[in-house]
């Protein structure tokens, strides 16, 4: 089977979260997966070893996590020769009005725009709000943002809203393209 790398940016961990998942999914898929922090990795990382690579961000303030948009920049020809996915994580996607989902979308394609970054699969889940873990100023701002995004308000309590079969369903579909690629590819081994 493959070699996969999801390499992620995330603040308060909910991108953390789902990266996790999506490498735990590819290794029941008997894919090995190694989940990455882009801030972690130094800016000369090799994508030799790996077959596939998932990248993922969450959205802050409407941008990307700028060690996301690092690694993107340093790989772009690695990342064009390889099959790829990006998932974006916000509070816009979790929400029912359209407008926000379609901001959620546009963050999607300015990036993608921006970066010259052309995945073979793209998706884009809901967050969470970590109302426990913020300071006081980041949770007045945050319940700002979640009156329009979610309308929950409720600072006493967490919210996640990352709809898990959507993650596992794009990881299999994004699985499942990677091994008809891998099924088709000439052995090279000699």
């Amino acid at each position: 089977m493959g070699s996969f790398l999801v390499c992620y940016g995330s603040s308060e961990g909910q991108t953390a979260k789902i990266a996790d998942r999506v490498a735990a999914r590819l290794r029941d898929r008997g894919h090995e997966a190694t989940a990455v922090d882009a801030g972690a990795l130094e800016t000369d990382y090799s994508l030799d070893d790996f077959d596939a690579v998932v990248v993922g961000s969450s959205i802050h303030v409407g941008k990307h996590q700028a060690s996301v948009r690092s690694f993107v920049d340093a790989n772009a020809a690695e990342l064009t020769a390889l099959p790829t996915a990006f998932f974006q994580v916000s509070l816009s996607s979790a929400s029912d009005d359209p407008e926000r989902r379609a901001e959620a979308a546009r963050y999607v394609e300015e990036f993608l725009e921006d970066t010259g970054y052309e995945p073979d699969r793209i998706a884009r889940f809901g967050g969470a709000l970590r109302y426990s873990k913020y300071g006081f100023l980041k949770r007045l701002l945050m319940k700002r943002i979640a009156s329009d995004a979610t309308g929950d308000t409720d600072t006493s309590r967490d919210y996640e809203y990352t709809d898990w079969a959507e993650v596992e369903g794009f990881t299999d579909d994004f699985a499942a393209f990677v091994e008809g690629r891998l099924a088709t590819a000439p052995d090279v081994s000699g």
